[in-house]
């Protein structure tokens, strides 16, 4: 996959556990240096099926830009079959349904939308500054687009006071969305970052293993949606789930019960990793 940067950082940066672009300040790059980045590559590369357009959410970029760059995709890398962004729920509202088919039919097949939690206090505590519903309408005007939604959940983002409401506010929303695919993180606390600051202060209590096991079963237990390819397989998850929903969704809750009687099968802390 080629990793293109039309963006630095995130326009948003405020998120409490979010460390990856703090030393960012958000802007775009200019069209004529993105263009001649694509070039090198085309020098250098001689097949590249996928392309990622970075930084943290280039779906907020105007679509005459997307679209010069989709195009010049279209032009150099016949042979790309997919063009994946990061984006937010206000990039895609922000979008006429013109401009969001415009933009599949030049190549952008899949968008990766960071839910985090379903629980508007939770987000509210963690600065995502997003609403729930907004999410749900702009999963529901990617398919309309033809777009392929890919959504992230954060597990354990509640803390131990908040388990049971990430949980099922989670797969409330989930199930609302319907996204073609989703994967589940695990809260990893990097320095620096505002919940860091919270956990040191007793303000947030994390859950061990064990804890984002019953919260993983708990949500999976109360989600209902169609044909998603599920994975909890990120560096960071104390325990690999992967399935398709719902075919494999007692499955995996089997998998997950198996984990917590038996009291094995999770990562070592010390292996996990962003």
């Amino acid at each position: 996959c080629l990793i293109a940067q039309i963006t630095i950082g995130c326009s948003h940066n405020k998120c409490t556990f979010c460390s990856m672009y703090k030393d960012k300040k958000f802007s775009i790059r200019p069209l004529e240096e993105v263009l001649e980045d694509f070039a090198l590559a085309r020098q250098s590369y001689k097949r590249v099926e996928k392309i990622f357009l970075a930084d943290g959410d280039a779906l907020v970029l105007p679509n005459d830009y997307l679209v010069t760059v989709l195009q010049y995709i279209k032009k150099h890398f016949p042979e790309c079959k997919r063009v994946a962004v990061y984006a937010t729920a206000a990039n895609i509202l922000n979008k006429s349904m013109a401009e969001l088919q415009e933009l599949q039919q030049l190549g952008l097949g899949i968008a990766y939308l960071g839910l985090e939690s379903g629980s508007e206090r939770i987000l509210e505590v963690v600065k995502k500054k997003i609403s729930t519903a907004d999410m749900v309408v702009a999963c529901k005007r990617l398919r309309e687009a033809g777009i392929q939604s890919s959504v992230t959940m954060i597990s354990g983002l509640g803390g131990k006071a908040l388990w049971q409401e990430h949980a099922l506010e989670s797969a409330k929303i989930v199930s609302e969305m319907n996204p073609d695919y989703l994967g589940l993180l695990t809260l990893m606390v990097a320095k620096g970052t505002e919940i860091y600051e919270q956990i040191h202060n007793r303000e947030i209590e994390l859950l061990n293993p064990l804890e984002v096991a019953q919260e993983t079963k708990l949500f999976l237990e109360n989600l209902s949606v169609t044909n998603c390819v599920f994975r909890s397989n990120h560096a960071s998850n104390y325990l690999v789930l992967k399935g398709t929903l719902p075919a494999d969704q007692q499955k995996l809750v089997r998998q997950i019960d198996q984990a917590i009687h038996q009291k094995n099968g999770f990562r070592n802390e010390l292996l996990r990793g962003l």
